[in-house]
């Protein structure tokens, strides 16, 4: 029996095993590029100044302390930065869902004249630099009093052109016989924009969600450049400039950057099955 499976066994090519073996190196080697700075900052968070800098190096600790997460609460206001932080990234993460959203929804689903024009305008916005049109935006929250503020860092980012154009990819894939369903019910645009298409386009909504959130989260230039005061500042900006004013102990900026990426993690565990769901499933068309 044993001399008959192997004869049925089908024969795999040479370069077919090559190929499979060198795509698996090359992923192998990915992953220890993508981890070994995590790790490193990890095990930096869990050691003494003397430690981080010993010669000759090693990627983990000789000794572990906590010297690092004690200090990031004595030297850093952290519980302010990371009030600004969440109240930045989630506020603005969710003014983003629902614009986003709804800017979608009238370019899928309405029929107006202008609609493609409104939509290559809003791709057009996708090619233009971030820096470009970052004074422009500092003088008009300059003259409305909205420096240092929460509406100045929140409101000129409560829209994406990224997230506008991957929610209305999503949404013209839904068959438009479900809207005529809903209207022979009595259902206008906002119940079908609420009841039938966003329930529908959950894994690209979870999508726009984590992405603006982490990047918003790790946003360094804008909550530079909108917040002057301490009490302002998000945690990018203010370890950015702890480091910079007392550069003593890199233990404590590897504590709160450590610190700083649970939220991400937990965002992303908790909306991975919706994620890859959209990443998957959302198309050109």
């Amino acid at each position: 029996m044993s001399t008959e499976r192997l004869r049925r066994r089908p024969h795999v090519p040479a370069g077919a095993v090559v190929n499979r073996v060198a795509v698996r190196v090359f992923i192998g080697v990915g992953v220890v590029l993508a981890l070994v700075p995590f790790v490193w900052m990890v095990s930096g968070s869990f050691r003494s100044e003397q430690d981080l800098f010993s010669h000759p190096q090693s990627l983990l600790p000789t000794s572990i302390t906590l010297h690092g997460y004690e200090s990031v609460w004595q030297q850093l206001p952290f519980l302010r930065l990371l009030l600004n932080t969440v109240v930045f990234a989630g506020g603005t993460t969710l003014l983003t869902l629902v614009f986003d959203s709804l800017s979608a929804y009238a370019l899928a689903r309405l029929r107006f004249r202008g609609r493609t024009v409104c939509f290559v305008l809003v791709l057009v916005t996708l090619m233009v630099p971030f820096q470009v049109t970052l004074i422009p935006v500092f003088i008009e929250l300059f003259h409305l009093g909205w420096l240092d503020t929460y509406q100045g860092l929140i409101v000129p980012r409560a829209t994406s052109a990224f997230g506008i154009f991957l929610l209305r990819q999503s949404m013209i894939s839904i068959p438009t016989e479900l809207d005529e369903a809903a209207r022979i019910d009595g259902a206008g645009h906002l119940r079908i924009y609420w009841s039938v298409i966003l329930p529908l386009v959950k894994p690209a909504l979870a999508t726009v969600a984590v992405l603006n959130f982490m990047n918003l989260w790790n946003d360094l230039l804008w909550p530079l450049v909108v917040t002057s005061s301490p009490d302002m500042q998000t945690l990018p900006a203010g370890l950015t400039l702890f480091g910079g004013a007392h550069v003593t102990d890199h233990a404590v900026l590897l504590a709160g950057a450590t610190i700083s990426l649970l939220p991400i993690a937990i965002a992303f565990f908790l909306a991975q099955r919706y994620f890859v769901a959209g990443v998957a499933t959302t198309g050109i068309k």
